[in-house]
């Protein structure tokens, strides 16, 4: 039985932690630096927890010393300090962090290493990259790729047309921070909240705009082999002409914890929420100018005897996934591993990757 340590105890790193330990493979430590947090977390045989300051280093080695890995469900600024403690304490290391410049020093740390960095195990960036890069194989010549996600409330009630799913700091990060599109060829930095568009999917009609952090290491990857490569998140028509006046007319993108408390005091979460994975891809297959599509919707439901956010599950199976495939030797033990290198059928075919099925909803609707 393989012993891991899950950073944070809020939503997702509480999802993590009740999946991996109700497979009977798994025993898991559950360490937050909040009792409070930790007391909320539904008891299970196989997880304990564990009050650790990520900011204390010695707190920090001592709670990874021995262990298998550990998997990073906290806050993006934090997740660097997690990554050079696996690199010291010689433990796999996990996250789903989107931040690009905490992906940039995760693979510095991967360098020489004995065991394995695996950053972005959620859904975007992870799971969107896993699907772009198998369609993407599929072509002789690539000309585009076009990855789309979003995390959304089944019943949107106010002017954002939103409810908050998931990380409050994460989210204004996506919003606020530079974003990677290869643009004829060339990666570049293009705005966040720009570039917005509307597209229509089982007859409802979507905006989406770019955001940070989507693409991922995809963009290295394929730069160079693809004209145009970009990410941008789907919402619901309106948001963003509201997001914008927010950040730019009230000036709130410099004054991040004002915009933070706004949202968690004016939306409210939801539990009714769906993820919707729309990726393009065009290119050159014998001769002729083709287009292959993945399209998915993942509803909410039970998934280990519990009741979790559509979001929940797809991050939260996402990085089991890939911990699992690591423990069974299906991905190398040591250096840098990127998303696009985990081949997509392994994915699907995994006990936590089959939740993106439609079979798998039909169970959790049936709870």
């Amino acid at each position: 039985m393989n012993e891991i340590v899950v950073i944070g105890a809020g939503k997702i790193g509480g999802a993590i932690a009740l999946m991996l330990a109700q497979t009977g493979d798994y025993r898991v430590v559950l360490a937050d630096r909040s009792d409070e947090q930790l007391r909320k977390i539904e008891a299970h045989p196989a997880v304990t927890t564990r009050a650790v300051d990520i900011c204390d280093e010695r707190d920090l080695a001592a709670a990874l010393q021995g262990k298998f890995a550990v998997l990073s469900a906290a806050p993006f600024h934090l997740t660097g300090r997690i990554a050079k403690a696996a690199r010291e304490a010689g433990v796999h290391y996990l996250d789903l962090t989107e931040d690009v410049a905490t992906t940039r020093m995760v693979e510095a740390l991967a360098e020489g290493a004995g065991s394995a960095f695996i950053p972005q195990c959620g859904l975007a960036p992870g799971f969107i990259s896993i699907v772009a890069n198998d369609l993407a194989k599929r072509f002789e010549r690539l000309d585009s790729v076009r990855m789309r996600v979003g995390a959304l409330p089944q019943y949107p009630s106010n002017a954002l047309n939103y409810n908050l799913t998931w990380s409050t700091d994460g989210l204004i990060n996506e919003y606020i921070e530079p974003c990677e599109a290869i643009v004829e060829g060339r990666l570049i930095a293009v705005p966040a909240m720009e570039e917005r568009e509307e597209f229509s999917l089982d007859g409802v009609t979507y905006e989406a705009f770019n955001t940070s952090g989507g693409l991922g290491t995809l963009a290295k990857t394929l730069e160079g082999r693809v004209r145009t490569m970009n990410y941008r998140t789907i919402r619901y028509p309106g948001h963003q002409a509201i997001i914008k006046a927010l950040l730019n007319d009230f000036n709130l993108k410099n004054r991040r914890e004002v915009l933070k408390d706004l949202f968690e005091h004016a939306l409210p979460a939801t539990l009714q929420d769906v993820v919707i994975v729309f990726v393009t891809v065009c290119g050159w297959r014998e001769g002729r100018y083709l287009q292959e599509t993945y399209a998915n919707k993942v509803y909410a439901g039970v998934v280990a005897g519990r009741r979790m956010s559509a979001i929940q599950i797809t991050t939260a199976a996402g990085i089991c996934t890939v911990l699992d495939l690591l423990a069974e030797g299906a991905l190398p033990a040591q250096g840098f591993i990127r998303q696009e290198e985990i081949e997509l059928a392994a994915f699907l075919a995994n006990r936590f990757g089959r939740v993106y099925g439609q079979d798998a909803f039909d169970q959790r609707k049936a709870g």
